[in-house]
């Protein structure tokens, strides 16, 4: 073992107070220094706050101004809680306490019950699900597994943001939240899982904060004994506290300021289990002689990442958006993000596999490597597409695609179907192998519209929906394919992605992402309807979105990709466009004669991939600037709608006269023979040939059969009554 690697597994403990600042910067310094008071840091991603706080809490401990043991530090998860017990341990301040909130509320709710109350504390539920399930049942509502997790979920939201059941519905309408099932129903089950709690002498998670709040609310005598043990708190991640976890910051300080707070209102993502960051952004208004310091100097990501999250960012509205911090990165630059298009998923994700394996081979550690996507369906086509290019991969916050309990359940019951046959009276109307598959999934909770909002329900829908888009591209690839060969597919996709890994690329959703950073990033799907996600409508929910795209960005250390694909399936209408966060960002989203390279970085054209032998439409692009094309009518005409048109104005007016008659010898609007756009995407190509005519957009294989030879006839220069005459004369 060298010297250095030995420095770096069992760091030295500095010798003094003064040596616990060395190696800060001027800011972090500050914020190790500002010792009382209240403080607020606004750290943006990367900027070493953990560094700041811990050396804070470390130099006063050190230096003699805080006491060890009247130090309570607080956080949102066991992982990071355990992370800051570590540093401060080797930077001598041992003795702190680093806890979550509901660790530190849990021992003082144990400790003080007795005498509060009086008794033993009431057995704490490790899972609140059953008892939901009882209270619904007792209400006669029937809720399925995955209502069951939204329904506890929304009561879990309730509590932290101090909202009573009968108050339920009236905040739900106020906050415009999507409830998953009807709000007097939840109010009705949350009431009566309440009153099963207390005659079962019963407390559930979010009880401990809730009943620490009273005692401390209470007894007076209680609350000053916790302020006479804590007397300097410190709160990590300040953006993520709910209203329930700042009634009970507020009650453990009293009337004192010692408080520091540490947060980035522009990494917010979970607003939907109560989290605000209204108490980072109101803070200097209730502490006016607050001390604020800004970390921006970003030491994790290469300035090239760094310039596109301050763009993404540039861009936001919002509250939120106005207190953003301009990253400034303080790493050697690096390769310029990619941003790749490609024709449709399958592509993306053979693509992304390429790159990540291309990596691999530089000497990129495949464990120093993400997919990142919106939501865990789309895990499943870069599980495969991994598994094909021989690439390890782990997936994290999720069971792998086909370990998941509704894809498991479905592929019991395709695989019941597939042996009845005929014999199976689900298969009676379906005809074809994806309409088969609906019938049969239909059964296990599988729409044609999605529901409505987010939620176990949502995921549930979102991961049989992928099973049936495998089913339509199974049969695409491979017409007249049965349900028997569609189940060995499915399997042979399962034993291919449950190989065991113990080093691998890690797939995961945005949301699971957050605290986490690697050298490469991916960030996949990056389009309308995924990012922003479809139930996204208030302005509030959209800037979330963005965020949640930034908290993306900013997990990258060197390599960062963004794609987005034009189309689900191989083959499909190129009518995706590009995620709207993206504007400005990409090259050939800012408006003609204005187009860069904003944000860093070129646009790539992702390669096909073996399926485009197979006839696979390509992207759509102004043949005038060179441009993707997203709007409908832009793309029949094969060009932006402000690049110069070049089109045959008496050729257009010819085509123009000849579908007017057309239309009324076959009695349907003029539209219904060729649209506007169509007739002028003719008049400006003026094909030749039937190959010629059949790709512009717009005139398909019938249209082509029906009108081709007429059309044809009159762009080679025949009259409108010469091609009318002939078509009488063959009549």
């Amino acid at each position: 073992m060298t010297a250095a690697t030995h420095s770096s597994l069992f760091p030295q403990v500095p010798e003094s107070a003064d040596a616990v600042l060395d190696g800060l910067d001027p800011e972090q310094r500050e914020v190790a220094t500002a010792l009382h008071g209240p403080v607020c840091v606004l750290a943006g991603a990367g900027t070493g706050k953990t560094r700041a706080i811990t050396h804070r809490i470390a130099y006063g401990v050190r230096a003699g101004i805080l006491q060890p043991t009247s130090v309570l530090a607080v956080t949102f998860t066991n992982r990071a809680a355990g992370e800051m017990r570590g540093r401060l341990r080797q930077l001598g301040a041992g003795g702190v306490q680093a806890r979550t909130f509901h660790s530190a509320a849990l021992r003082q709710l144990q400790y003080f019950w007795p005498k509060a109350v009086g008794g033993n504390l009431p057995r704490l539920l490790e899972r609140k699900v059953q008892l939901v399930a009882e209270a619904a049942a007792r209400c006669r509502i029937r809720l399925d597994r995955n209502e069951l997790r939204d329904v506890t979920s929304e009561i879990e939201w309730s509590k932290v943001t101090q909202t009573v059941p009968g108050d339920y519905p009236a905040v739900v309408a106020k906050t415009q939240r999507d409830a998953p099932r009807d709000p007097a129903e939840i109010s009705q089950i949350y009431a009566t899982y309440e009153e099963l709690k207390r005659d079962r002498s019963v407390i559930d998670f979010e009880d401990v904060l809730l009943l620490t709040v009273a005692i401390l609310q209470d007894r007076h005598d209680i609350a000053d004994h916790v302020r006479r043990q804590y007397q300097h708190f410190v709160v990590d991640e300040y953006q993520d506290v709910s209203p329930l976890q700042q009634r009970l910051l507020d009650l453990w300080l009293g009337d004192r300021d010692t408080l520091c707070v540490v947060g980035d209102a522009s990494q917010t993502i979970y607003s939907f289990t109560g989290a605000t960051p209204d108490h980072l952004l109101n803070f200097r208004t209730r502490h006016p002689n607050a001390t604020v310091v800004k970390l921006v100097r970003d030491y994790r990501s290469t300035p090239q990442v760094v310039h596109l999250a301050n763009g993404l960012l540039g861009q936001a509205r919002g509250r939120a958006a106005e207190h953003r911090l301009e990253l400034v990165s303080q790493r050697e630059p690096g390769p310029e993000p990619a941003c790749t298009e490609y024709p449709d998923e399958p592509s993306e994700a053979e693509g992304t596999a390429r790159r990540i394996r291309d990596l691999i081979a530089t000497g990129v550690p495949a464990g120093e490597i993400a997919v990142l996507y919106r939501v865990n369906s789309q895990s499943e086509v870069y599980e495969q597409a991994l598994a094909d290019a021989g690439v390890p991969y782990q997936l994290r916050g999720a069971e792998r695609f086909f370990e998941r309990a509704e894809v498991r359940e479905a592929g019991v019951a395709l695989r019941g179907a597939a042996r009845a046959g005929g014999n199976d009276s689900l298969l009676d109307d379906a005809e074809g192998l994806p309409a088969e598959v609906r019938a049969v999934l239909s059964t296990k909770g599988w729409t044609q519209q999605p529901p409505a909002g987010s939620g176990a329900v949502r995921d549930r829908w979102e991961s049989l929906a992928a099973l049936v888009r495998l089913a339509e591209d199974f049969e695409r690839a491979k017409p007249g394919a049965t349900l028997s060969d569609l189940v060995a597919e499915l399997d042979e996709r399962a034993a291919a992605q449950h190989a065991p890994t113990v080093q691998g690329v890690s797939l995961a959703s945005l949301h699971s992402a957050k605290g986490l950073e690697w050298d490469a990033v991916f960030l996949v799907g990056l389009t309308e309807g995924m990012m922003p996600i479809t139930y996204a409508r208030t302005d509030e929910q959209i800037e979330e979105e963005r965020r949640l795209l930034y908290v993306g960005v900013t997990r990258a250390r060197l390599h960062l990709s963004l794609s987005w694909s034009l189309s689900r399936s191989p083959g499909g209408r190129a009518g995706r466009r590009p995620s709207r966060f993206l504007n400005g960002l990409r090259p050939g989203s800012m408006p003609l004669g204005a187009r860069g390279t904003a944000g860093g970085g070129g646009i790539e054209r992702g390669p096909a991939g073996p399926v485009a032998k197979r006839g696979r439409r390509g992207p759509a692009r102004c043949r005038v600037c060179g441009r993707t094309l997203t709007d409908a009518g832009e793309m029949k005409l094969m060009r932006c709608e402000d690049c110069p048109s070049g089109m045959d104005e008496a050729l257009y007016e010819r085509l123009h006269d000849w579908r007017a008659v057309r239309a009324k010898e076959i009695g349907q609007p003029a539209f219904c023979v060729f649209t506007d756009k169509t007739l002028m995407a003719i008049a400006e190509a003026v094909p030749g040939s039937e190959g010629e005519l059949a790709v512009i957009s717009g005139v398909g294989a019938r249209k082509l059969g029906r009108f081709g030879t007429a059309v044809l006839a009159i762009c080679a220069g025949e009259t409108v009554e010469e091609v009318l005459g002939q078509a009488a004369d063959e009549m």
